[in-house]
């Protein structure tokens, strides 16, 4: 069966004045931790291969993840429903990769520029998720059911590839998965199994009963893991060229990731062209 998105769509009233301004502080914030991060020489004192995926999650950060947040922004204001959800993935996104910066990247002169990151970028997401959302009601031809078996797949394939390095190394010190990285933890593993695919679960299964609520936020959940694909593929290639020998970054795991993001496209089109067709 397909559901779609009627022409029963309650668009709210752009976001709130609280989120602008958060929204608004953040986008500087994000200039003012990521251009150093990727340009300036000798900010990063890590391992080489995690300092060269540190440049390209900032580069993502400014170049695309920024971007992304102020159109997503500013259409928002005028009731763009495509535009909420841009918003939320990139300030999704953004609460990601700010938690890394924070705990897969020794400490250094941009620490509290970090702090201010991830506390602007998770207080945003929080400020923006509370705002009243727009209601897409299920009655048009989006395949919701065909997206959410997508949504639970990945999710299922990402836990099940995480837990395959983290399994056999229970009561290993240190585990072997933290080779080459000069971390205590994988702070990837934490976010994922913890947080983010539990999350992205949730809207799958609202999605899958025709919630209004998971049609809306599945719009927002792609955006966020269509940015999050191309930031991955981006930190895996610097930082494969700055330590090739190291297998923490490969040019197998760009590939894996350019693919990821080419596929993601696919259902995120869908969604897009059922909310144009129904909200002009």
């Amino acid at each position: 069966m397909r559901t779609t998105v009627s022409d029963d769509v309650r668009s709210a009233e752009g976001v709130s004045p609280r989120t602008r301004r958060l929204c608004t502080t953040l986008a500087v914030v994000v200039v003012v931790a990521a251009v150093p991060t990727f340009f300036v020489d000798g900010i990063l004192n890590g391992t080489p291969v995690m300092n060269g995926s540190a440049r390209g999650t900032a580069l993502t950060m400014f170049a695309l993840a920024l971007p992304v947040l102020a159109v997503g922004l500013a259409t928002s204001i005028r009731g763009s429903v495509w535009g909420r959800a841009a918003l939320i993935g990139a300030l999704a996104y953004l609460t990601y990769n700010a938690t890394l910066l924070l705990y897969a990247t020794p400490f250094n002169e941009l620490f509290l520029a970090y702090v201010a990151l991830l506390g602007l970028s998770l207080w945003s997401l929080v400020s923006a998720l509370i705002d009243p959302q727009p209601l897409l009601v299920p009655g048009s031809r989006l395949p919701a059911r065909g997206i959410a078996a997508f949504i639970l797949t990945v999710v299922a394939l990402n836990a099940l590839a995480w837990l395959r390095f983290v399994v056999p190394d229970l009561g290993e010190d240190p585990p072997g998965f933290l080779d080459g990285t000069g971390l205590t933890t994988n702070p990837i593993y934490v976010q994922d199994l913890a947080v983010w695919l539990p999350a992205l679960a949730i809207v799958a299964v609202l999605l899958w009963q025709r919630r209004p609520s998971g049609v809306f936020l599945t719009g927002a959940a792609l955006v966020f893991w269509e940015v999050e694909a191309i930031g991955v593929a981006v930190d895996q290639w610097f930082g494969h060229r700055a330590d090739p020998a190291s297998d923490v970054a490969t040019l197998a795991g760009v590939v894996l990731f350019v693919v990821l993001a080419a596929v993601t496209l696919v259902p995120l089109v869908l969604w897009l062209r059922a909310v144009a067709a129904h909200t002009e």
